[in-house]
């Protein structure tokens, strides 16, 4: 399929996950198709039902309505039926198979995928369209003990089963790696248990003197200026986190803030999290990327600016396979006017002084995975009174012992509440409340939040 071809195809992906999201979409578009994105089952829905897309590809596991419903609700609508319907999952019990028949799924795609992959998938299963005409029998089938009804054609079924022995292949070939992998690393185990368990301390050790100078870097509690107070909560999921946030005072005018995600935990992306931290002040001379000194005067670089450099010094395939997500903003303390700009993160939270919560919509793409990037910047003038937050995703995107998010809204809806509590309590309320909703004792990952309030 040429590249004119491709531009005349419309991909719907849902997909709940904001980064996988954009990056399939990126991916996709970088290959030629026209790309729609909703973020979960039931948004697709009403998107395919007001203009039907000519392929949808869809996660499994989402709120509100789940890839198979989504798909189910799709092939049972007799306008829509010859839609070709892919879906992704990280499931790879057999039940799942089932149930993809079982909804009337074209394809199956298991996660972490080559988006190629995926791509050459698109194209074959568009080659084969659906015959409409084509008779179906109902078919029993019995697994685990629950029963299912397959109403699949002969070619959803072919095409579905043959994308899932694609994938089992695959999946049978990292297995056959992985396990030599480990017979070479047993064989080449010569420490005994004792020696290792003196490694094990040391390691031990080092990560936790390692968390100490990482959590040293960090602000002091709280930062007052004449115009401003600002202040931040901590929580990492293991000793060395790949949160990191800060408060730089970049001239007597200016007040930068940021708050960064470096993908994974543990050392890597530690130091790439300092290292980001380190570009990002202003009193590193030459290597700083926030200001820079101009016929004696301090100079402001646009927050844009700053992260499309961030993204030129540190792409991914020079850190080790990491990129980060972050938002950066400055704020004139005279003129009270806040620029931020953002990459892949969620969105900037503006609190007025009336106790209304709104997002600062800024589209931006994650740091480190392609040499070209898009961003935006955006200005918000504030007041007196008005509050500003900023927070990693382990905030929306922390999850119930059910699988569901926290979510935007449900957020926006606590910080709104707790417009008539001080900064510190809101930001203590909505910690509290997001570890309620977990039902944990310990967090699933990073957890940062950085608010500032202007003063009366």
């Amino acid at each position: 399929m040429d590249q004119a071809e491709r531009s005349q195809i419309t991909v719907l992906i849902a997909e709940d996950s904001r980064i996988q999201r954009e990056f399939l979409a990126t991916k996709l578009q970088e290959a030629g198709f026209q790309v729609h994105a909703a973020e979960d089952g039931a948004i697709a829905l009403e998107s395919i039902r007001k203009q039907q897309p000519t392929i949808v590809i869809s996660d499994i596991e989402m709120p509100n309505m789940t890839g198979y419903q989504l798909c189910d609700a799709v092939k049972s609508d007799a306008s829509l039926r010859r839609l070709p319907f892919i879906l992704l999952s990280t499931l790879s019990d057999p039940q799942d198979i089932i149930r993809g028949l079982h909804c009337g799924a074209d394809n199956y795609v298991t996660k972490p995928y080559d988006p190629d992959f995926l791509i050459g998938r698109v194209e074959s299963l568009l080659a084969t369209p659906i015959d409409d005409e084509e008779e179906t029998q109902p078919l029993e089938v019995t697994l685990a003990g629950e029963r299912y009804t397959v109403n699949s054609g002969r070619q959803q079924v072919l095409n579905l089963l043959a994308s899932t022995f694609e994938n089992a292949v695959e999946k049978n070939q990292e297995l056959i790696r992985s396990n030599q992998e480990l017979m070479v690393a047993q064989e080449s185990l010569v420490e005994s248990n004792e020696s290792l368990e003196a490694a094990n301390k040391k390691m031990k050790s080092d990560l936790d003197a390692a968390a100490r100078v990482q959590q040293s870097l960090l602000p002091a509690a709280n930062t007052h200026t004449e115009r401003a107070v600002i202040t931040w909560k901590y929580v990492p999921c293991d000793e060395l986190a790949g949160d990191f946030l800060n408060i730089i005072r970049i001239d007597e005018q200016h007040l930068g803030v940021y708050l960064v995600d470096v993908v994974g935990h543990g050392v890597a992306s530690s130091l790439l999290a300092v290292t980001i931290g380190r570009l990002l002040s202003p009193h590193s001379g030459p290597s700083s990327i926030v200001s820079r000194e101009r016929d004696g005067k301090t100079e402001i670089v646009a927050p844009r600016d700053v992260v499309l450099e961030l993204n030129r010094r540190l792409p991914e395939s020079e850190n080790g396979g990491l990129w980060f997500t972050m938002v950066y903003g400055v704020l004139d303390l005279e003129t009270l006017a806040f620029r931020h700009a953002k990459a892949g993160h969620p969105e900037v939270v503006h609190v007025s002084a009336d106790g209304s919560a709104r997002a600062l919509p800024c589209k931006g793409m994650p740091i480190g995975l392609f040499e070209e990037m898009m961003i935006e910047e955006q200005e918000t003038q504030l007041g007196a009174g008005d509050r500003l937050y900023m927070y990693s995703d382990g905030v929306p995107e922390a999850l119930d012992p059910e699988g569901n998010i926290f979510g935007d809204q449900q957020t926006l809806d606590v910080l709104e509440v707790g417009s008539s509590q001080s900064l510190d309590e809101s930001i203590e309320s909505l910690m509290e409340i997001i570890k309620r909703w977990s039902g944990t004792r310990s967090w699933e990952d990073d957890v940062s939040i950085l608010a500032l309030e202007i003063r009366p």
